[in-house]
């Protein structure tokens, strides 16, 4: 094509089996030098293996790697670094009592600390931070400012930094890096990605959210199965066609497009029906100890309440109230009859059940096996290994989670099916009550599409559900009721049919959009 440039990148017929599974199968993909590039496929498609040989942590069996036109084969993550390649992984990797400077060059030191310069050292922190912040932000930050004091947005930019602090940094490998951010922080991100486009450098980004990769990237590579099924032009491309070739498959949902339901299609009011439905959940001015959580609301049986709100107003402390794991501190609690707090075992006794966002601190127990975290909360009292695999295969099969089999570790799994086994084991609990804090953070847009239809399915089946998330489109699609929490306080809520992601949007920042539904 006229105007093309030689690729920074070349990937030619890469091929990686962990034992029986082809994890990378003849896979190709071209990326220039000055543009960001994404790489987009469902879990398990190839993504996370294809980033492991780039970075130098994983050595393919198979297949030719170029940089720049010369033969590139990492065989550790600091090869990577001298050629120039560096990557920010989903799960950050800061050490949080340590200063913004000693994170950023943290394993770029000279090996022999007698020469140690640290002016120099710094010199080399603040050149990197103000690539990756810009030099306001960076001065904002400052160099000596602990970790553990920044947001979630700062410590990225951080981690950013810290991977262009390697000298002639050619590549860098975003993984789902705006997971955690709010909408704010996004944009703040993307201007920095657009700064170092700017400069020349190939930006790989890795994003489920495809509306995000099509303001951002400038060209995508979708991978199935190990394999290289389509590139284009990420902006003339269509979400519903980015859909169908990452999924290999029509969606008669496309989560990330879905809205409201149409007529019919899907909110129902608390009078559907002879008469109003049980309430298995009230919270009267309900307040944590930690942070001013401020709640009043009802769920009733068979309805999903949906909560908005930006990145700490509140949502998750208040779910973590509710199940036990944070104390009450003030207000009326009652789940399922019973008044007061409750420890998070009384809860699962009673028929309660949370999805935690921190899948790996709180959610899983990695080193176990798919089997233990699907049936954990619902041992028997003789437990029988082949019985509770056999219990779990039926979650792997229905909530299509790719795996060797049950008794796999769940380490060993991609972040999205790690996700999947978790909201598995609250399947398996047939929980009365369940609260889903961000259920489909980092997984694919057909596993989205699969978690809302079990969405549907539960409510339906009379469970009543209280989800937090961050992707307004998906509390529109499924909240029979949402509500806006902001700075600790829950807002009257409205029938799902009632708000649009532009009314959501203004009423969590405080800005009510003018014309916006009022209804009672």
């Amino acid at each position: 094509m006229a105007g093309r440039v030689a690729a920074r990148l070349s990937v030619r017929a890469l091929q990686k089996a962990f034992g029986p599974t082809i994890a990378l199968d003849a896979l190709d993909l071209d990326a220039e030098a000055g543009s960001v590039h994404a790489v987009l496929g469902e879990n398990g498609a190839g993504k996370s293996t294809l980033m492991g040989v780039l970075a130098g942590d994983i050595q393919p069996d198979a297949g030719a790697l170029l940089l720049d036109g010369v033969p590139y084969a990492p065989r550790s993550p600091r090869d990577a670094q001298a050629a120039g390649v560096a990557m920010v992984h989903q799960e950050l990797s800061l050490c949080p009592h340590l200063s913004v400077a000693a994170n950023v060059m943290l394993g770029r030191e000279p090996s022999r600390l007698a020469l140690v310069d640290e002016r120099a050292l710094r010199a080399r922190a603040a050149k990197a931070l103000e690539a990756a912040a810009g030099a306001a932000r960076a001065r904002a930050l400052g160099l000596d400012t602990l970790v553990r004091d920044l947001a979630p947005s700062e410590r990225q930019l951080v981690e950013i930094a810290r991977a262009l602090a390697s000298d002639g940094c050619r590549v860098l490998i975003l993984d789902e890096p705006t997971s955690s951010l709010g909408r704010d922080d996004v944009r703040v991100l993307f201007d920095r990605i657009r700064a170092l486009r700017a400069h020349g450098l190939l930006v790989l980004y890795i994003s489920h959210f495809l509306e995000e990769v099509r303001e951002i990237a400038d060209r995508f590579t979708a991978l199935r199965d190990g394999r290289t099924v389509g590139t284009g032009d990420a902006r003339e491309t269509k979400t519903l066609d980015l859909v169908t070739l990452i999924a290999g498959r029509p969606l008669t949902r496309v989560p990330a497009l879905a809205g409201r339901p149409a007529a019919g299609g899907g909110h129902r009011s608390d009078d559907d029906g002879p008469e109003p439905r049980p309430v298995v959940l009230a919270c009267d001015a309900v307040a944590g100890k930690d942070l001013p959580v401020r709640a009043t609301l009802e769920l009733r049986r068979g309805e999903v309440f949906g909560i908005a709100g930006l990145v700490g107003s509140g949502r998750t402390e208040l779910l973590r109230v509710v199940f036990g794991l944070d104390p009450l501190a003030s207000g009326k609690l009652v789940v399922l009859g019973r008044e007061g707090p409750a420890s998070p075992g009384t809860r699962l006794a009673q028929g309660v059940a949370m999805l935690s966002e921190d899948r790996k601190g709180e959610g899983l127990l990695l080193a176990m096996s798919i089997a233990d975290n699907v049936t954990l909360s619902k041992l028997p009292p003789f437990v029988r290994a082949s019985r509770e695999e056999a219990r779990a295969a039926r979650w792997v099969s229905r909530m299509r989670i790719r795996c060797r089999d049950a008794s796999q570790p769940v380490g060993d799994l991609s972040g999205g099916n790690q996700q999947k086994v978790a909201l598995a084991r609250l399947l398996e609990h047939d929980a009365q009550v369940v609260l889903l804090d961000e259920p489909t953070r980092g997984i694919d847009v057909g596993a989205k599409a699969d978690v809302h239809e079990l969405v549907r399915e539960l409510a339906a089946a009379g469970r009543a559900i209280l989800l937090v998330s961050d992707d307004l489109s998906e509390l529109c699609a499924l909240g029979d009721r949402i509500a806006v929490m902001q700075k600790g306080v829950l807002g009257a809520a409205r029938p799902g049919s009632g708000w649009t992601e532009a009314s959501l949007l203004a009423e969590a920042v405080g800005a009510p959009a003018k014309g916006a539904e009022k209804v009672a």
